[in-house]
């Protein structure tokens, strides 16, 4: 299989690295506010004004503080690699899963460019410290959707359900969602689209060496469904897949 996997958010975990940033330039400021998943982006708003980032919202920061606390993150040498693993140990195992099952791998990841290494070189020796040996990583800046597509994958894993919708209409790969908040807060859009819904990566990862076992003469979309109806009777109520 070919296989995408996004970066900050689903593996990497961002909000934390911002949170003690944010702690560092603003100590008035409950860092808990930060939102589950950050999308970072390639720049800030226009010189001048007080428009945030897209993507990026923090409602107990000001939009100037907010432009303030990416400034400072990007202004930091080799940021990336001061994140942590949101699942300690998930890609090791991911890496033994594409050794062991012949799995092309590339994560996915629109980080910006900070002080020191280019986020290309961080990010792979970010992912190689925790476990996943001689990483490919693309680094993004467009619909996630026409580029599964052009890298004609399989599978891509995202934590943002705007990627997973870019993923399921503008490519055949099949969206696995990321969503670590409670399941009813899931958009509607993605289960009309029947996007798939995993509560963790290791979860994710089980699926995916179940899907990969169960080859067969029929399609990856077959197999999704097939193990769809496997998992209905085993997995968790609140971390069901969803395929249509």
């Amino acid at each position: 299989m070919r296989l995408g996997f996004d970066l900050d958010g689903t593996v990497a975990d961002l909000q934390g690295a911002l949170a003690r940033e944010a702690a560092r330039l603003f100590p008035g400021v409950d860092p808990g506010t930060l939102p589950k998943s950050i999308a970072p982006q390639a720049s800030g708003a226009p010189e001048g004004t007080d428009a945030a980032p897209p993507g990026f919202s923090m409602s107990s920061l000001t939009p100037r503080q907010q432009r303030e606390l990416w400034a400072a993150a990007c202004d930091r040498e080799n940021f990336w690699e001061t994140l942590r693993e949101i699942e300690p140990g998930s890609l090791a195992r991911l890496y033994r899963l594409s050794r062991d099952r012949r799995w092309e791998v590339i994560f996915l990841t629109s980080r910006p460019e900070t002080r020191g290494d280019t986020a290309q070189v961080q990010s792979q020796r970010w992912l190689a410290a925790h476990g996943f040996e001689l990483p490919s990583v693309y680094v993004v800046h467009g619909s996630r959707g026409k580029i599964a597509a052009s890298l004609n994958l399989d599978v891509l894993v995202d934590d943002r359900p705007e990627n997973c919708l870019d993923i399921s209409i503008d490519s055949s790969a099949r969206a696995i969602l990321v969503w670590r908040s409670k399941e009813d807060a899931v958009p509607a859009s993605a289960r009309q689209l029947g996007i798939g819904t995993v509560s963790s990566i290791a979860e994710c990862l089980d699926i995916l060496e179940s899907l990969d076992r169960g080859r067969s003469a029929a399609g990856i979309v077959d197999r999704f469904k097939q193990l769809l109806g496997l998992k209905r009777t085993s997995r968790r109520p609140h971390a069901q897949v969803q395929v249509s």
